[in-house]
């Protein structure tokens, strides 16, 4: 198992963004998690990859314990730093607006984690960086600024940025809401090829198409919690909550 999630709770003021959400990624797992905006997918996201801390549950990777609720507080316990840098080499995130630096070339932009954080040595994370861009596509971009790159491309750089890390899973934030059609159908194709080459993903997505065609499982998220979870056929066909059916029913033509 790479990644369970417990009984997650999480606030912000008093607001309860997470109420007791639990599920588990396998290795080699594509699971959608799909649902209106506010329901708390991206939060979900960041959680998982150490961007937001949460309140209370359990986030345990590959097995050993990221976080866990104490007993006498209720509250949630962190691993101390040394562990949770494991903890996040584990996983990446790859954002809706692409998240480049501006100011560092492509090249840069894939190397400079791998290198900084990694101690990899230039060569190695130089010839890494173009087999990626290699199978993105876009080889010939190495040397150019991500301001010179259209949004798919932009996109497709962030994903050779992630898996330039080695990573056990990888979280995709809708990954496609800022791209215009075409652009979006370039980068669903790369992530479909990931699937195809077993990398272990969760993806917060809109696209129903796509969820149903990529997806092991499928995950329905309103008001904090999972409302309902399964196949894509079963969640995405043939749902049994009626709150699912209703949310579905938006993107039947």
């Amino acid at each position: 198992m790479i990644l369970e999630m417990k009984k997650i709770r999480k606030k912000f003021g008093g607001l309860e963004v997470l109420q007791d959400i639990s599920f588990d990624i396998d290795s080699g797992e594509v699971v959608s998690i799909i649902g209106p905006s506010g329901s708390g997918k991206s939060t979900l996201l960041r959680c998982a990859t150490f961007l937001e801390t949460i309140d209370g549950g359990d986030i345990i990777y590959m097995g050993d314990k990221a976080a866990w609720t104490d007993e006498q507080t209720g509250g949630a316990v962190y691993a101390n730093a040394q562990k949770l840098k494991k903890f996040r080499g584990y996983c990446g995130l790859v954002f809706q607006q692409f998240n480049l630096f501006p100011h560092y070339s492509i090249m840069k932009n894939i190397t400079d984690a791998p290198m900084k954080v990694q101690g990899m040595g230039r060569e190695e994370a130089e010839a890494n960086a173009v087999e990626l861009l290699r199978k993105m596509g876009i080889e010939d971009k190495a040397d150019g600024y991500p301001y010179q790159l259209s949004g798919g491309q932009q996109q497709r750089v962030a994903i050779a940025r992630a898996l330039a890390m080695k990573l056990e899973i990888l979280f995709f934030d809708e990954p496609t809401s800022a791209l215009d059609p075409e652009l979006t159908g370039e980068v669903l194709k790369v992530i479909k090829q990931l699937a195809d080459e077993n990398m272990t993903m969760v993806v917060v997505t809109h696209e129903m198409s796509f969820a149903k065609a990529v997806s092991d499982r499928v995950i329905f998220m309103d008001g904090g919690v999972i409302v309902e979870q399964g196949t894509p056929k079963d969640v995405l066909e043939n749902p049994s909550e009626e709150r699912t059916r209703q949310f579905l029913s938006v993107f039947e033509r």
